[in-house]
């Protein structure tokens, strides 16, 4: 595939991107850019947050990581549906409730103005990176399949990715989001099956052989109780994927900001789950396709590996035509799923909880400003990963940041949540930026004197250490009363 026809496949993608923000709405509103007014049909946004939460992470990563962890992620996804669970059964009540535009003003009331700046903080360098590692993980094979050939530096096609997303979101926001992630989600999974069906017939497996052919296989093992010490047992996987579905989508402005726009609270919790059955089974045959695609590899000689095995196979390794461009807008959808909608999140977290736009004309202009502002952070974030992680597995980075990132967000809610303890809120940001240091700190001394890798269950420590040093700061301070929910919290719209 040359970089023509690449350059070619994403114009056209965007110009169909671009063509339905047009036809979405014409509307220039913050209500519409943040909450699509409150009237998104239920079973649209659980289609498109398929592919949001896959992205190019599931798609590339997930696959090629199976040649050395076997299906032990499959032990995560589980998790993830129970984290999806809580979510739709506690927190999405509670934001209904408030009538919130950004779920972190539920801490503003909680526990004070500190704490909400603190967790709006928080998701927004989670975001940012997050974000970034996966447009940094697309535009990285993107290169590897024609781009490096051509000289085409990574900061220009990253430049070109970020300007084409800002094009059809800049208007309507959220509202244009959820009409382009159903498209981008039909993208990613005709990738997949065809895929899976290219392979499965290119291998000779047939309804008679295919369940002896994979009991054979040297990938199929999914549940890992045998070692306490290694990060893939049972145990610490299961409920590392629990808390950080919890974390990252519960407590994530941008996953709930599509929940936010359904038309009331039970719309959302249905959204939830079907989206909930949906994920758990697409990423079921992300797995399944990471087995063929080993199998394939092994037996033909390619020596491709990790993130750069599904690409190899796709597109160099002369397996069929029409998998190679249904790869390559596959890939375009991953790397556009999840970051044209961490785009809007993020300007509208930036706007309402950091800067504290003001209403009608003013608010529009201030919010297109951090608009173009987070477009920016972006394109200077990726850029950045390309240098320092340009050899690591990405997916494995990511989980493990998060870690970090997303622990003093659990336990500020988990604790406004499920206690009526106050805390002192001016110590909120200490607190939350001591607590990653210390879980860092602990998790290696693990690992060096006990041989205990924590792995992806370092979430669970940095929480619960957020949440005991939270509780301590709020000795000797009178219970939490409650405050009575207004349209105040809504403001902004």
């Amino acid at each position: 595939m040359t970089a023509q026809v690449l350059a070619l496949c994403l114009f056209l993608y965007i110009s169909v991107l671009f063509t339905v923000s047009r036809f979405v709405g014409k509307s220039n509103s913050n209500a519409m850019f943040f909450t699509a007014n409150k009237n998104a049909p239920w079973y649209l946004v659980a289609f498109g947050m398929i592919g949001a939460s896959l992205s190019g992470l599931t798609f590339v990563s997930v696959p090629g990581w199976v040649a050395d962890t076997q299906l032990s992620y499959a032990q995560m996804v589980l998790g993830y549906a129970l984290g999806y669970v809580f979510i739709a059964l506690f927190l999405l009540p509670l934001y209904y409730k408030w009538k919130v535009v950004t779920i972190y003003t539920y801490l503003l009331h909680r526990f004070g103005k500190y704490a909400y700046k603190t967790g709006a903080s928080f998701f927004i360098l989670s975001r940012l990176t997050g974000t970034s590692f996966r447009l940094f993980l697309v535009l990285k094979v993107m290169h590897l399949i024609a781009l490096d050939a051509l000289n085409i530096p990574f900061w220009l096609s990253a430049a070109v990715a970020i300007l084409g997303m800002w094009s059809y979101t800049y208007k309507t926001g959220i509202k244009t989001i959820i009409y382009t992630d159903t498209i981008q989600t039909i993208c990613m999974l005709i990738c997949l099956f065809v895929a899976v069906y290219v392979l499965y017939h290119e291998l000779g497996l047939s309804t008679q052989s295919w369940w002896e052919w994979w009991r054979d296989q040297p990938t199929t093992k999914v549940f890992f109780w045998e070692d306490w010490n290694s990060s893939q047992h049972f145990v610490k996987q299961f409920f590392s994927g629990a808390l950080i579905a919890f974390a990252m989508t519960g407590l994530d402005q941008e996953m709930m900001q599509k929940n936010l726009t359904c038309r009331s609270l039970k719309d959302a919790q249905k959204n939830m789950f079907w989206f909930t059955i949906a994920l758990v089974f697409v990423t079921f045959l992300f797995l399944a396709l990471g087995v063929l695609l080993v199998a394939f590899a092994q037996s033909n000689g390619i020596a491709a590996s990790g993130d750069n095995l599904f690409p190899s196979v796709a597109t160099q390794s002369g397996l069929s035509v029409i998998l190679a461009y249904v790869f390559v807008f596959g890939l375009i959808a991953a790397a556009f799923s999840s970051a044209d909608s961490s785009m809007t999140s993020l300007a509208t977290s930036a706007s309402i909880d950091l800067w504290g736009i003001k209403e009608e004309r003013k608010g529009i202009k201030q919010r297109k400003q951090m608009h173009r502002f987070m477009a920016f952070l972006l394109w200077l974030c990726m850029v950045l990963f390309y240098y320092l992680i340009k050899n690591q597995s990405v997916i494995e980075q990511l989980l493990l940041f998060a870690g970090y990132t997303y622990g003093p967000l659990l336990g500020l809610f988990l604790l406004g949540i499920s206690s009526k303890r106050q805390i002192r809120d001016k110590w909120a940001p200490l607190i939350c930026i001591a607590t990653p240091l210390i879980t860092y700190f602990i998790a290696m001394q693990c690992k060096l004197y006990f041989n205990f890798d924590f792995g992806f269950f370092v979430l669970a420590l940095n929480g619960g250490l957020s949440i005991l040093f939270l509780w301590v700061s709020g000795l000797g301070l009178p219970m939490y009363q409650g405050t009575t929910p207004s349209k105040s919290t809504a403001k902004s719209c």
